[in-house]
């Protein structure tokens, strides 16, 4: 990358806050080398060490596009749940934007009946199958499906185990990120000062907690991903 390109990316970044970390006491030890410095007691980290951590994120994202595989996005803080889902729906890629259901990756075949279950609910709700049923057990199967989709909407599409993550917050999001690292499966993270970097293979160092931040990054992977798919 040209210098004037890093010094445009670092400028983007520093217009979002991307720079900000959280206060010094909730350092995470791995994340000192990508610190800048501190200022009224909040970690600053040091985006151009930044830039070169997203560009790796982004090639392997893009790699992974190239060769058709499947990259889960997962972020389910208020910060990040609406980005993570439009970025994914864009890409036409699995997305998590709400809580983790633990053995998504670890229990997928349990999981995947259930979501086979969902999708057989809504065929016959569509074909007029469940005519035959009361009027309150339309209800209670009605209740079913909402309960199903708001659990399962983004992964249904997901017919077997995803070849990434792209998370956001891997300390918020530690147990996909564990069942990841159970199944050998890489991790790309946008990371805050607080979280462990040594659980990404693909870490991004910069800030987790704000919404343009956040924004900025889940749209550089999710772009780099459309970027892929477009080289194939």
């Amino acid at each position: 990358m040209s210098t004037s390109t890093t010094t445009k990316s670092i400028e983007t970044m520093f217009s979002v806050g991307a720079h900000f970390g959280l206060g010094r006491s909730r350092r995470h030890p791995s994340a000192a080398k990508y610190i800048f410095g501190t200022k009224n007691r909040t970690d600053i980290f040091d985006l151009e060490k930044t830039v070169p951590m997203l560009d790796a994120a982004k090639a392997f994202v893009s790699g992974l596009a190239k060769e058709g595989k499947t990259v889960l996005f997962v972020g389910g803080k208020k910060e990040a749940s609406a980005a993570i889902k439009a970025a994914a729906q864009s890409v036409n890629m699995p997305y998590v934007d709400g809580r983790w259901i633990g053995g998504t990756i670890t229990n997928a075949g349990q999981i995947r009946k259930r979501i086979e279950r969902y999708e057989k609910l809504v065929a016959d709700k569509e074909s007029g199958e469940l005519a035959k049923y009361t009027k309150r057990e339309r209800m209670l199967i009605d209740k079913e499906i909402a309960s199903l989709e708001k659990i399962f909407m983004g992964i249904v599409s997901m017919k077997k185990l995803p070849d990434a993550l792209f998370v956001v917050d891997p300390r918020r999001e530690k147990n996909a990120v564990a069942e990841a690292a159970a199944a050998g499966i890489p991790v790309v993270a946008l990371a805050g000062s607080d979280c462990d970097m040594s659980v990404a293979a693909y870490p991004i160092a910069g800030n987790d907690s704000a919404k343009a931040s956040v924004q900025l990054f889940v749209d550089e992977i999710a772009k780099a991903y459309q970027d892929g798919k477009k080289a194939a």
